[in-house]
């Protein structure tokens, strides 16, 4: 089944064709690096993290590409607020959000280029708009004209004159329209700067991913990807410059997630409603805030509150349980089971069913509804009296195969031997008998962490596995 994607630039879904056979150019705009990130930077993360472990699931070789913004006015501000050097402030920011994104499973991006290594870059991108009339020069900053780009608005679906009337002129911006934006800025007086064919100053927001796109993945790359409040104006001015300057198409495929709300209500920083991803890893299992996130379709919003993320934590223990009892039951398997091929039949209908799921536009929340019923399935099978170990391994392939897809880790309960049981069971008798019953509760709580229960009858104390 071919893969599907929603395109943001159509509205509609198309067959996922990349521009070289067996390899995908993937651009991710990431943060801009003044602070810790809240869980709204860290969806687009996670979410295209998974687009990405399913592409290359299906054999494709992928270029990722997410870059840090090292320079810009915030981090300006907050460098003078904390008297701090801003590569020091930005160094700070960049390995927190590094250390935030690996606890939740985010792999290594191919490359992690920063606005402050890519000027020389920048500034040529910038002096080829210039040259070809797409941008203008005044007074030491550099502007984009966007009535000199037919299609302007195609990625929001607006037109240039609904867009003109929401843009204003900034006191001290010398622009020439309204709806014309900076590519590059004076520098005020102590502020950093770089050298330019206009003068001392520093890119804007905009004109540095049209660059770092093109030096790490060429004119035209196949998924742009970011958080829908990206859509207008950042994408929209990253087209126009990038097809301004390139003379082609820049991406084939935008892909844009939902926000994210917090008990109900949309998530900002002015309503002081958000929460940082650093905080919530320090009180949750990253594994289990990763299957909350990927739980809901990347396209439409998410809900977070403590009882929807309580809820995806059972949930992912009773897939851990699942998995755990099929590793524990394989070793005591009979291997003799009649029925073995209608059960491979069911587990490979399953994963049938998982690859049409992310085929789909990376239905990740459909993906996690296959898993529900392989786990349903798994403990169906191991209340048979005789199981195979072929078809156990199926479902444990299956299960742990759709688990790394999603970047979901599950880390396997240490398994206690039975003559460690029988110890811990005869100290903990020990002490009921001395009347150290802290002791010998914690004694029954460390076993039911590893899945084992006791029963207390006349004849003595009993245990079975979970």
């Amino acid at each position: 089944m071919t893969i599907t994607i929603y395109n943001t630039l159509t509205r509609q879904k198309e067959p996922f064709k990349p521009l070289q056979e067996g390899k995908v150019s993937m651009y991710v705009c990431g943060p801009t690096v003044y602070n810790y990130i809240h869980i709204g930077n860290a969806r687009p993360a996670i979410v295209f993290d998974s687009v990405r472990r399913y592409l290359e699931y299906k054999g494709y070789k992928v270029d990722y590409v997410l870059n840090f913004t090292d320079v810009d006015d915030k981090i300006i501000k907050v460098a003078n607020e904390l008297n701090e050097a801003i590569p020091e402030l930005t160094n700070r920011f960049i390995n927190a959000y590094q250390e935030d994104i690996e606890a939740l499973g985010v792999k290594e991006a191919t490359y992690n280029p920063r606005v402050t290594e890519t000027m020389d870059d920048i500034i040529a991108f910038i002096a080829a708009l210039v040259d070809k009339g797409f941008a203008y020069a005044v007074d030491g900053d550099v502007y984009f004209k966007p009535r000199s780009f037919d299609g302007y608005g195609k990625l929001s679906h607006q037109s240039i004159d609904e867009l003109r009337s929401g843009a204003r002129i900034q006191i001290g911006e010398k622009k020439k329209d309204p709806l014309d934006f900076a590519l590059w800025k004076k520098a005020k007086d102590g502020e950093i700067a770089w050298d330019s064919p206009w003068g001392r100053g520093r890119p804007g927001w905009h004109i540095e991913c049209s660059a770092m796109a093109k030096k790490y993945l060429g004119d035209t790359i196949d998924i742009h990807a970011g958080g829908q409040d990206l859509t207008f104006p950042h994408h929209e001015n990253e087209i126009a410059q990038s097809e301004a300057g390139n003379g082609k198409s820049f991406a084939r495929y935008w892909m844009h997630n939902g926000y994210i709300n917090i008990d109900n209500e949309k998530m900002s920083k002015s309503l002081g409603n958000f929460v940082l991803t650093k905080e919530l890893i320090e009180q949750h299992d990253p594994s289990v805030i990763r299957f909350f996130m990927l739980s809901v379709h990347y396209r439409n919003p998410i809900n977070f509150s403590e009882e929807l993320l309580e809820a995806a934590k059972n949930s992912y223990e009773r897939i851990k349980n699942a998995y755990d009892n099929l590793v524990h039951r394989k070793k005591s398997s009979t291997n003799f089971d009649k029925q073995a091929d209608e059960w491979l039949l069911k587990v490979a209908n399953l994963n049938r069913r998982f690859e049409e799921a992310m085929d789909d536009d990376f239905n990740t929340a459909n993906a996690i509804s296959v898993l529900f019923d392989l786990t349903k399935e798994a403990n169906l099978y191991l209340k048979a009296k005789h199981t195979s170990t072929e078809v156990i391994q199926s479902f444990e392939d299956s299960i742990a195969t759709i688990l790394a897809v999603l970047g979901i880790q599950i880390e396997q309960t240490e398994e206690l031997l039975d003559a460690d049981i029988d110890a811990l069971i005869q100290e903990r008798n020990d002490a009921r008998s001395n009347r150290d019953f802290k002791r010998a509760d914690e004694i029954r709580d460390t076993l039911k962490e590893k899945k084992i229960w006791l029963e207390d009858t006349p004849q003595g104390t009993r245990w079975k596995r979970g």
